[in-house]
């Protein structure tokens, strides 16, 4: 089968031909239609994400496709089930084998591509949200990156919950995007005055932030007392420290959120976050935002979008 396969530690991904996995006891195989792609696939070619999988493996952390066929032990599914998979890589080839647990059933409502990109971006926007943060009706949330991957799915679901959501994204496409999904407030962040402008809207309550660098500190700078920020990535490469001395004068909180952890400590937290994301979706009050799906041929170009941050929302290669 073809996989967009990393062949040794530091090698440069390339679509090559390998084996067709077989399931072990627990696992499903399933013939892949479509894969979302995230920042943490570049972050994994390079070999500096946490969960990098030692060389050689396949790229491609989730996926969405067909049952094809059962491991030992597998019960709940069976060939032929709709399926959508946070596997953790694997996922840019024809086929793949993921833990059976690992595996959610979809609706034949919901297209491949769709479920494809959106385990992990509206899992992990709804997890920070509500679970971390405890988003309330009426506060304020302040959205970095938001025209990305994760960025849109938190505008979206921040509106869902009743807060005002300020959007920050970089140019007129991306902030139309964010409007798109919601926001109220839209700042682009290579003409704003972050702080500044955050803090003449009344300040913010929440800040979900998969950038980092500069931005975070400026947001950090115009949070209200009790605010809470969520560090979910750091898409700038640089990773702020915080002087715990500022916490304490607006009694502020610093909420860590890493999605694929809970799969491992407190899986059921992301079951019960899924169930409720899949009734949004299924009342039409979230759809995945796409803003490119290219084939299996071109997963290289698909990278390099995200690498050149030219997308919104999500990526999608399809099989």
């Amino acid at each position: 089968m073809r996989a967009f396969h990393i062949a040794s530690s530091g090698a440069p991904a390339a679509l090559v031909e390998i084996d067709m996995p077989e399931p072990k006891p627990g696992e499903i195989r399933v013939r892949i239609a479509a894969c979302g792609l995230n920042f943490a696939d570049l972050l994994m070619e390079k070999g500096t994400y946490q969960d990098t999988p030692e060389a050689p493996f396949t790229l491609g952390m989730e996926v969405a496709g067909i049952i094809d066929a059962l491991g030992a032990g597998v019960e709940g599914f069976a060939p032929g089930d709709r399926v959508a998979v946070f596997g953790g890589h694997g996922g840019l080839a024809e086929f793949g084998c993921f833990e059976a647990a690992r595996a959610v059933a979809i609706p034949e409502t919901m297209s491949f591509t769709d479920a494809a990109a959106f385990q992990i971006a509206y899992g992990t926007s709804h997890l920070a949200l509500d679970y971390r943060a405890r988003l309330q009706k009426g506060e304020t949330l302040l959205v970095l990156g938001a025209s990305g991957g994760v960025g849109l799915t938190a505008v979206e679901i921040g509106r869902i919950m009743g807060a005002t959501v300020i959007a920050c994204a970089r140019g007129a496409d991306k902030l139309e995007a964010a409007r798109a999904a919601g926001a109220h407030h839209l700042l682009d962040s290579d003409t704003c005055d972050l702080r500044a402008d955050v803090k003449a809207l009344g300040g913010a309550d929440v800040v979900y932030d998969p950038v980092g660098g500069e931005q975070f500190k400026a947001a950090f700078r115009a949070c209200n007392p009790e605010a809470r920020l969520l560090p979910i990535g750091f898409a700038s490469g640089e990773v702020p420290q915080i002087k715990s001395n500022h916490l304490l004068v607006k009694n502020l909180s610093v909420l860590g959120l890493y999605w694929g952890g809970y799969l491992k400590f407190k899986p059921q937290v992301v079951a019960d976050s899924m169930k409720t994301l899949m009734e949004w979706h299924r009342d039409g009050r979230i759809t995945p935002h796409v803003s490119h799906a290219l084939p299996l041929e071109e997963a290289g170009r698909a990278m390099q979008l995200l690498r050149d941050r030219k997308s919104t929302g999500k990526v999608v290669v399809t099989i």
